[in-house]
């Protein structure tokens, strides 16, 4: 684990309950020190306050997702902030999961085993990959290629794009999708799967505006274009 916090006191509690759990973490206090650790060292996952010193949470997030070894590693965005518009900030720079300061360290366990759980699995080496015209999405390999291009995804944006990719032509309701990609987190909200499908979006897409795979059923959800 990656736990990047500036404030001494959170950083300790949460890194304590971290190895109580049997996990590994390394700490870093400031955005920037911990952006060079997100691109010199692999890791499982990756805790990121929102306000910190030199580069902010939102800023280091989007350079992980951009130009690091852990591009697809799955990030858990601590804030202090409660609007509805910060945590769709900290999603659509390429988090998976957020947790509001305060926050009880069993609701913090329980997103950290969450978040790890998305990571590849043997499991998934049984799936078949799903093929759409120039898209391939892997699940064995936990990749997704366009074009012979390889397409960087987060955890819940390969599970969202799978899940369309391998089900063509049928229709899924925000409560399905909510049900399907994030499980039981009961604070995910429609508008959280909004957001995870423009990100997912802007990455195989053309033209977001316009497109061709990930296609809105107005009135239902989303399903991905269907076979020809």
């Amino acid at each position: 684990m990656l736990v990047v916090e500036d404030d001494v006191h959170i950083r300790d509690l949460v890194m304590l309950h971290l190895q109580l759990e049997g996990l590994t973490a390394v700490a870093a206090g400031t955005g920037g020190e911990g952006l060079r650790l997100a691109k010199s060292d692999p890791f499982d996952l990756l805790i990121l306050d929102v306000m910190l010193p030199e580069l902010d949470g939102v800023t280091v997030c989007r350079a992980v997702r951009r130009e690091s070894m852990n591009a697809d590693v799955p990030i858990l965005m601590l804030t202090a902030r409660r609007e509805e518009t910060d945590k769709v900030l900290g999603l659509e720079s390429g988090a998976d999961d957020y947790l509001t300061k305060p926050f009880g360290i069993r609701e913090f366990i329980a997103r950290v085993r969450a978040l790890l759980r998305r990571r590849p699995s043997r499991a998934a080496a049984g799936r078949a990959a799903a093929l759409a015209g120039p898209l391939v999405v892997d699940p064995a390999r936990r990749h997704a290629r366009l074009n012979d291009r390889e397409i960087e995804l987060t955890a819940h944006e390969f599970d969202l794009l799978y899940l369309l990719a391998s089900n063509r032509g049928i229709v899924f309701s925000r409560e399905a999708l909510m049900q399907k990609v994030w499980g039981d987190d009961t604070h995910i909200t429609e508008r959280s799967v909004d957001t995870l499908v423009k990100r997912v979006r802007r990455k195989i897409e053309d033209d977001p505006a316009e497109p061709v795979f990930v296609l809105t059923v107005w009135g239902t959800g989303y399903k991905f274009a269907d076979a020809s």
